[in-house]
């Protein structure tokens, strides 16, 4: 389909009904349908077979992903029955001494699961859940901590899925080793590196500010667990007798088979290399893989010894999937939503490759134009591997013709303002998939947390066009981020400032 400005309408009308309603799923179908309302041209019965078509076949493309969901939840089910996690709480009570090091804590685990973004959140929820509520820590400020490790860590490791998504959204035929660029992205991903710093400042400082420190200074003054999660809470799961080793194994065995699983899609049994073997394997088939071994590891690792009974065991699976169908749930719409933008239908990554392209003639301002397009798209369709997918085929498309000697060094800087975009952007919407599962693991109401991020979210992307845009100009990603980095700096010390310590 043509692009046009229309193409913009489903994702804005869903974040503001999201926003003014707090309903997510009400919302995304009201935004997926006038998507299919504008793509048929009014035909109510054909928006209602394009609406299915399109979630057919976006649920489909992404089993995968669902089975490592479905598998997760199980895995986590079964992990909180055999009270392991219960016996890891006891000793990191013994071992934390406040808030500080609780979310310190948190902010270590997750920057420690950087396979993936979906595993991070779920998994580091799980665990640092019962230890913040002990110290009566905010939730909506959990679900910042998980969110902010999840994808920024995710989208500097080279080892992750995201490396593999960065490295497959390179156009086939291009010349550039998409996974030899993605290692040069790193030092420049500014968003990233800038978001994990400022949290470490939030964690350190206590100084929680705009709606964050409100949400903070309520939560303080009456600390309560929401009503719909009060029955799922760790301490009330009546468990076996699990000791920490019964969950630090099954995390090592997932942790390192989704590794291997990445290698073995990608063929390093046939002979590819290691760096080859990422780049072209199949992450979401590998998380599926390796979540699937993992269960069999802990069938093998808990029923011998009793530590769940059988009865308990297959009760876990229920469990399990019963807990991850609201994220499911959630994620198969914004896919669908991300669907009917798409150029198969309203094209808005073509509406808005047509606007970058118009301004391709401005070469110093690149970097910080496509950090500001990536991070608009990011935050209307809610994925930052669609966003970088759609934009990184444009950079090298406008770039490849450059007529400048520097490129190559501004195509390095152009795709890690998308990448850094792309995260940016993913954060602050409420449609987002990390953004949903950052709340689902730290168990807090969905808009609180954005509500509450988007502040953050906001903050940091200042000092990151600030530094893109000196970036373009000196034709340095140095130069870039050692600016941005000041800029960071002089932000934390008006926040010093002006913020009084609400939570340490």
């Amino acid at each position: 389909m043509e692009s046009s400005a229309l193409s913009i309408l489903p994702p804005i009308i869903t974040i503001i009904l999201a926003l003014i309603t707090k309903e997510v799923y009400t919302s995304l179908i009201i935004g997926i349908f006038v998507g299919a309302m504008l793509f048929t041209g009014g035909n109510f019965l054909e928006s209602i077979t394009t609406f299915f078509d399109i979630m057919s076949d976006k649920v489909g493309g992404n089993v995968n992903i669902l089975i490592f969901l479905v598998i997760l939840g199980i895995l986590v089910a079964i992990i909180s029955k055999s009270g392991a996690t219960r016996a890891y709480g006891e000793w990191a009570r013994s071992v934390i001494s406040g808030k500080r090091s609780a979310l310190g804590f948190t902010a270590f685990l997750g920057m420690l699961i950087f396979i993936d973004d979906y595993f991070n959140c779920l998994t580091v929820g799980t665990i640092m859940r019962p230890v913040t509520d002990k110290f009566k820590i905010c939730r909506a400020k959990l679900a910042y901590i998980i969110d902010a490790t999840a994808a920024p860590i995710c989208i500097i490791a080279p080892v992750s899925s995201w490396a593999a998504a960065v490295g497959s959204s390179l156009p086939e035929g291009s010349l550039v080793d998409g996974f030899v660029l993605f290692l040069q992205t790193i030092p420049f991903n500014l968003y990233a590196i800038l978001t994990m710093l400022f949290m470490v400042f939030i964690i350190v400082t206590g100084r929680d500010f705009a709606t964050m420190g409100a949400e903070v200074r309520k939560n303080n003054a009456h600390f309560e667990i929401p009503a719909e999660y009060q029955d799922a809470a760790e301490d009330k799961i009546v468990g076996g007798n699990g000791k920490i080793i019964d969950l630090i194994l099954p995390l090592i065995v997932l942790i390192s088979v989704c590794i291997y699983g990445m290698l073995y899609t990608g063929g390093i049994n046939e002979g590819k290399s290691i760096s080859d073997a990422f780049a072209d394997c199949d992450a979401s088939k590998a998380l599926a893989l390796g979540s699937f071994i993992a269960l069999i590891f802990i069938s093998l690792l808990y029923l011998p010894r009793k530590v769940v009974s059988f009865a308990e065991y297959c009760e876990c699976y229920s469990t399990g999937f019963k807990a991850m169908v609201p994220a499911i749930f959630i994620l198969c719409l914004a896919w669908t939503l991300s669907g009917i933008c798409s150029d198969s239908y309203l094209n808005l990554g073509g509406y808005v490759g047509g606007i970058v392209q118009e301004n391709a003639s401005l070469a110093m301002f690149l970097p910080v134009i496509f950090f500001l397009v990536s991070i608009g798209l990011a935050f209307a369709t809610g994925t930052s591997w669609g966003t970088f997918g759609i934009l990184i085929p444009i950079a090298l498309s406008v770039l490849v013709n450059l007529p400048t000697a520097d490129a190559a060094n501004l195509l390095v800087i152009c795709i890690a303002a998308i990448l850094a975009g792309s995260v940016g952007g993913d954060h602050a919407s409420p449609i987002s998939d990390t953004t949903i599962l950052a709340s689902a693991g730290a168990q807090c109401h969905h808009i609180d947390h954005v509500s509450t991020q988007v502040p953050y979210v906001l903050t940091v992307s200042a000092c990151c066009v600030v530094g893109y845009l000196v970036a373009g100009i000196t034709q340095s990603g140095w130069v870039g981020l050692g600016v941005s980095l000041a800029c960071l700096a002089l932000v934390m010390v008006v926040v010093r400032a002006k913020v009084p310590a609400i939570d340490v």
